[in-house]
Order: C-alpha cells, then sequence, then structure tokens
C-alpha cells in the first residue's frame, strides 16, 4: 500500500511531464489522426486523472469492479468517437498503451533504489493498462460494428427511394440484391408513402436488381401482397428477358401480379387505370 501512494504521488506532482510525453508519442504513432489538439489535451488530461482516481480510490484493481465505472464510461465514449474519426481498433487501443512508456520512465525513477518495488508497481501498472486496453478494444468493435450498421441502413435509405411519378403513382427503383432486411425496409417505406400520398398505383422497378431467385421473388410477392392490403395496386417493371426466363425455369407463380418491361410501359399503364390521357404534342 505505501508502495501505491508513492507511485501516485509521482504521477500526481509529474502529471504535465507525462502528458507532454504521452501526447508526444501519440502524435509519432499517427494515433491523433484527424483529431483535434484541443480534444487529444482533454482526453488525455481526463484519462491519466481517471487512472490516478481509480488507484487511489479501489483496492480492487479489476477494471470490471463497480470502482471503475467511471472510466470504462469515459473509455466506450472515446471508443464511439475513434470509430466514427475511422480510426481502427489498434490506433484506439494504442492511445492507452502510449502511456506506459512515460509512465515506466517515471516509476524506474521513483524506485530506482529499491529493484523488488519497481518490479511490483511496474507489473501493476501494466496490467492495469492492458486491462484497460482490452477493454477500449472491445467497445471499439462494438461501436464499429454499430456504425457499420447505421450506414448500411442509410445506404438502404438511399438505395430504395420512393419517388411520386403522378398523382397517385409512385415509383420505387430497386437497385442490387434483395434481401429480407432490405425488404422489410422497402415495405415500409412504400407503404408508408402511399398512405402520405393517398397513391393508388406504386410502381416496382426491377431493372437495377441483378437476378431474380425464389427467395427475391417471395421478397416482390411479400410487397405486392402488402401493398393491396393498404388498398393499393402495384406494377412490376423492369421484367428483362433473362429474368422472365429465370422465373420460368424456377416455376415461381406470378400469376395476378402485373408485369412490364420497363418503367415507361408501367407508367403508361398506370395513368391508363387512373383515367388519365396523354395527348402527342405536335
Amino acid at each position: 500500500m505505501a508502495a501505491l501512494q508513492s507511485t501516485l504521488d509521482a504521477m500526481r506532482n509529474n502529471q504535465a511531464q507525462l502528458l507532454a510525453q504521452w501526447k508526444s508519442g501519440l502524435e509519432a504513432s499517427g494515433a491523433t489522426r484527424n483529431l483535434k489538439d484541443q480534444d487529444l489535451q482533454q482526453q488525455t488530461s481526463e484519462f491519466l486523472q481517471l487512472v490516478i482516481n481509480g488507484l487511489a480510490d479501489n483496492d480492487e484493481k479489476m477494471i470490471a469492479a463497480k470502482g471503475w465505472d467511471e472510466i470504462r464510461l469515459f473509455l466506450e465514449k472515446l471508443s464511439r468517437s475513434r470509430a466514427l474519426l475511422g480510426h481502427d481498433s489498434q490506433q484506439t487501443a494504442h492511445f492507452i498503451f502510449a502511456l506506459k512508456g512515460p509512465l515506466f520512465a517515471l516509476l524506474q525513477n521513483q524506485y530506482q533504489d529499491s529493484p523488488a518495488l519497481l518490479a511490483e508497481q511496474l507489473w501493476e501498472i501494466s496490467r492495469l493498462l492492458d486491462d484497460l486496453g482490452m477493454h477500449t478494444i472491445g467497445t471499439f468493435q462494438k461501436s464499429r460494428e454499430e456504425v457499420i450498421k447505421r450506414q448500411q441502413e442509410e445506404l438502404l435509405e438511399l438505395s430504395t427511394p420512393v419517388v411520386k411519378l403522378w398523382d397517385g403513382v409512385l415509383a420505387l427503383p430497386m437497385i442490387g440484391t434483395l434481401d429480407s432486411q432490405r425488404t422489410q425496409m422497402v415495405m415500409e417505406s412504400l407503404l408508408q408513402r402511399i398512405v402520405d400520398t393517398g397513391s393508388e398505383i406504386a410502381i416496382i422497378d426491377i431493372t437495377g436488381v441483378p437476378t431474380v431467385d425464389t427467395l427475391v421473388a417471395q421478397h416482390l410477392l411479400k410487397t405486392v401482397t402488402a401493398i393491396r392490403l393498404m388498398g393499393a395496386d402495384c406494377i412490376i417493371s423492369g421484367v428483362r428477358p433473362q429474368i422472365a426466363q429465370t422465373i420460368v425455369h424456377l416455376g415461381l407463380d406470378l400469376q395476378g401480379v402485373v408485369t412490364k418491361a420497363n418503367l415507361a410501359d408501367a407508367l403508361k399503364l398506370a395513368l391508363t387505370r387512373l383515367d388519365i390521357t396523354l395527348g402527342k404534342t405536335v
């Protein structure tokens, strides 16, 4: 306990030196990419203070203990911010591990006449920083997965825009592969737009869908069924010869579903159903 107190005193009395050397090491390693100097200064100062407080207030050195809640929360926020900045897990964890060099040098100076105490304190501090670094890597991976998931959802929304072609006519151009998650998002977006606009006809254009298999056809049929339950009608456009042959070979049942070769033909049919006639200009 006396050795720990001596370590804490050394850390408190040399905070400025520790922070300067730590920051220098982070900058040299490239771990400060896209970081503002003010933010880095604030983060390093706060983390070092949290480490000192944690060592002073907790007999238990396992960071899963309740007394380390504040520092775990800090690292979780740090991981999320690093993930948003595009850092990888190695750069994020290096924020912790880069403190080892300056801190170990300080301890060597503090215990230069007591090799046994030096070894003991180096082990305790090293184990603590390793645990904090591993916790950071774990929380970074979770944060990164959340960022990727949110980006995927945003891309799905961008790739499935619902367009109002005419009063009462909506179009949904599909691009890319249909899966269960995307179909659900498409269905929700399209049904909401039908409610918002009071449209009577929805055109699903699959020109940009590379292939149609049994699963894709089932997703399309589910969407068509949902549209009909909302009191609207549905037309599928963009059925190319290759897709038509695939549907026939798979023995898929699209009876009752109106299909057209392209979006123009689908729009023409939709306008006809709405008793809208377009004349040619001379």
